[in-house]
């Protein structure tokens, strides 16, 4: 069974919290998780990522049994396409939505198998034995920097653009979704997260935290948010998380707004 648990915390800075994150065990035996984070200011960047949200849930709520690995990745890339299309139709029709978006990261497990599917800076990754392997690739422009070798490594985390997505749902007409298939062992746990959380918390402490297998679940997400608010907390921070543990878990959510 794969325990799940969400946080989510408006940050320092921020007045208002334009992350959202949704986590179901489905009628149908899939699990679905999103983290979406909004963008274009208050009113603008949380209804972005609500609609995000609220769309995918919709659409992924009625998915037959059974599917395989290679149909669920067909769905959720349907879906996340219909929520670009609502968000920026949306954004097109109200002028206090203009130039709204909204990143998201979402997965659809059905057991232990299923599909990543992404869109900007949102990240997934996977801890297991001891390391933590990003499974996305963030759609930014410094990211687009280091793989041309115009920067390096370190000048990623300190650039004065780092902030600048290349790609994001719901600001144009069409957009591409990554899709990334992924498995999940024994003591496997899936991290998405906003990048309130990547940008202020390492790899090495992500690891840290998160594979402390001993402490619940609950307490391990609550440790991330709360190093990301000692680190600055200058953004919204959102972090979901999914083990698959050992011993048998209950199949309900465990959500909760910190």
């Amino acid at each position: 069974m794969i325990k799940t648990v969400h946080v989510s915390h408006v940050g320092r800075v921020r007045s208002v919290n334009e992350d959202s994150a949704w986590i179901r065990h489905l009628e149908q035996g899939y699990i679905l998780g999103i983290v979406a984070d909004g963008m274009g200011g208050h009113l603008a960047g949380d209804t972005a990522s609500r609609l995000a949200v609220e769309t995918l849930a919709a659409d992924l709520a009625t998915l037959e049994t059974g599917l395989s690995v290679h149909s669920l990745s067909a769905a959720l890339s349907d879906a996340i396409l219909h929520a670009n299309e609502v968000i920026y139709q949306t954004a097109d029709r109200n002028d206090q939505y203009h130039n709204m978006g909204t990143t998201v990261v979402a997965v659809l497990l059905n057991d232990t198998k299923g599909v990543i599917g992404h869109i900007g800076d949102s990240r997934a990754y996977v801890i297991s034995g001891g390391t933590t392997t990003q499974i996305t690739e963030d759609h930014t422009l410094v990211n687009e920097l280091y793989k041309n070798g115009q920067i390096s490594r370190e000048e990623v985390g300190t650039h004065p653009r780092r902030n600048v997505l290349t790609r994001a749902l719901g600001t144009d007409q069409e957009v591409a979704v990554d899709l990334d298939a992924v498995e999940l062992k024994k003591g496997d746990v899936l991290l998405l997260c906003s990048d309130g959380l990547s940008n202020l918390v390492s790899e090495e402490q992500i690891n840290t935290v998160v594979g402390a297998s001993d402490l619940p679940l609950e307490e391990r997400a609550d440790r991330l948010l709360h190093l990301a608010l000692l680190a600055g907390g200058d953004d919204n921070i959102t972090v979901a998380l999914f083990e698959l543990t050992q011993e048998a878990a209950t199949a309900e959510e465990k959500g909760y707004e910190a």
